[in-house]
C-alpha cells in the first residue's frame, strides 16, 4: 500500500482543527455524522465541545455517540443524554445517540476475529463521517485514537462487548488481549468500507493522560501537548501519533509509552494494516 498523507499542525486551537480537516480536501456529501468522545462524568481530560464546534459546523454535522458496555453515566440512553447535556454537547451541536433504538449489523469481510460488527442503528441515517479523536492512553487498548473511535466508539453497547470479547460478548473482560485488539481492527474495517471516500480523520494530541476519556477517575497528563493531525487513512494517522510520542523530547512521555507497550497497543495498528484498512507508511506534511 502506498504511503498516506498525514497533515500536522502544532497549533492547538479550534480553528486549527478546521484547518487540519480542510487540508484533506475532502467533500463530505449528504448528512454528516461527527464521531467524538462525549467524556465520562468526572473525567477531566476529554476534548470539550467548544473546541470542536467550529469543525462540526464546518461540515454541518451531527455529533454521534453510542452507549457504553460498562457501568457509568453513559451506559443507558437516558444517562448518556444527561451526560451530553452536562458536558455541553447538546447546547452547542445536534446530537444523536446512535444505539438509542437498537443496532445495525455490518459485515467484516476478512475479519480475523469477528465477521460482524454491531453498531448503533442510527448510523444508517448518515452518508458521511468525520472522526474527531482525542489521542491519549487507554487502560485496555494501550492507546485510543482514530481506530478505536470508529470501532469501539461506534459500536452499540452490545457491540462493544462483542468486540472486547473477540466475538464472545460474555468474555468482555476475559478474552485473550491480542484477540480484542484484532477485533477492534476488524470493526474499524467495517466502518471504512461503509464510508469509503466519505470519511476523514482528525486526531488531537493534547491532555494525553495514560487513561481514556471513558475513565471517571483518570490520571492527569504528564506529556506536553503536541498538536493536531489529519488524514484520510486512520492507520497512518494513529501510527504518526505514536511516532510523535516516541520522538518527543518531553520525559513525561515515559508513562504513556509504558501504558502503550504494556498492552501491546501498536497491535491494533498492525492488525488494521494487515486487513487493508490503511498503511503504516506515511508522509508527514506540516501546516505551519
Amino acid at each position: 500500500m502506498e504511503s498516506a498523507k498525514v497533515y500536522f499542525t502544532s497549533r492547538l486551537t479550534p480553528d486549527a482543527v478546521v484547518d487540519a480537516f480542510k487540508a484533506l480536501s475532502l467533500e463530505l456529501p449528504g448528512k454528516v455524522a461527527v464521531k467524538v468522545h462525549s467524556g465520562e462524568v468526572g473525567n477531566q481530560n476529554f476534548i470539550r465541545p467548544a473546541f470542536l464546534k467550529p469543525a462540526i459546523d464546518q461540515v454541518q454535522g451531527t455529533v454521534v455517540e453510542c452507549n457504553t458496555a460498562y457501568e457509568g453515566e453513559r451506559d443507558t440512553t437516558e444517562k448518556h443524554w444527561h451526560t451530553m447535556e452536562l458536558h455541553g454537547w447538546t447546547g452547542l451541536c445536534p446530537v444523536d445517540i446512535l444505539d438509542e433504538d437498537g443496532q445495525l449489523a455490518l459485515p467484516v469481510p476478512g475479519g480475523r476475529q469477528i465477521q460482524t460488527n454491531y453498531v448503533g442503528s442510527h448510523l444508517a441515517n448518515y452518508d458521511s463521517l468525520l472522526v474527531l479523536s482525542h489521542f491519549k492512553g487507554h487502560p485496555m487498548g494501550g492507546f485510543g485514537g482514530a481506530l478505536k473511535n470508529i470501532s469501539i466508539g461506534l459500536a452499540s453497547a452490545y457491540g462493544k462487548a462483542y468486540i472486547h470479547g473477540a466475538g464472545k460478548p460474555e468474555e468482555i473482560w476475559t478474552a485473550e488481549h491480542d484477540l480484542f485488539l484484532e477485533a477492534m481492527a476488524d470493526a474499524a474495517k467495517s466502518i471504512t468500507d461503509r464510508f469509503a471516500g466519505r470519511i476523514g480523520f482528525v486526531n488531537i494530541m493534547r491532555n494525553m493522560s495514560v487513561d481514556c476519556d471513558c475513565c471517571a477517575v483518570a490520571e492527569d497528563p504528564k506529556l506536553a501537548d503536541i498538536g493536531i493531525l489529519a488524514s484520510l487513512d486512520p492507520v497512518a494517522l494513529d501510527q504518526a501519533c505514536l511516532d510523535l510520542v516516541y520522538a518527543s523530547a518531553d520525559p513525561g512521555k515515559a508513562d504513556l509509552i509504558r501504558r502503550i507497550e504494556s498492552l501491546n497497543g501498536v497491535h491494533t495498528v498492525e492488525a488494521a494494516a494487515a486487513l487493508g484498512v490503511g498503511s503504516r507508511s506515511y508522509e508527514l506534511l506540516r501546516l505551519d
